[in-house]
């Protein structure tokens, strides 16, 4: 019997729709159900939302979320039926 790892099923289906490495605050959001001021407001808190990179040290400079992140950030939180 195989067993199935939940984290690499999730990359493997946000690698096929991305077709890139990083997701931005709109996709994200799109990928939560949430908007992408909750996103934001999550940031700011310090948690909520998976680890993320900040292009730059602009105060107003993207935030990236790499894919392997958002894969283990939706890996702890989903649940499985």
């Amino acid at each position: 019997m195989k067993t199935i790892n939940i984290e690499e099923t999730i990359l493997q289906d946000l690698q096929n729709r991305y077709k890139k490495s990083v997701l931005n605050k709109k996709e994200l959001a799109h990928e939560l159900g949430m908007s992408v001021g909750a996103i934001s407001n999550y940031i700011c808190k310090g948690y909520g939302c998976p680890r993320f990179i900040k292009a730059g040290p602009a105060k107003n400079a993207p935030v990236l979320f790499p894919l392997i992140e958002v894969a283990n950030y939706l890996s702890e939180v989903m649940e499985v039926a």
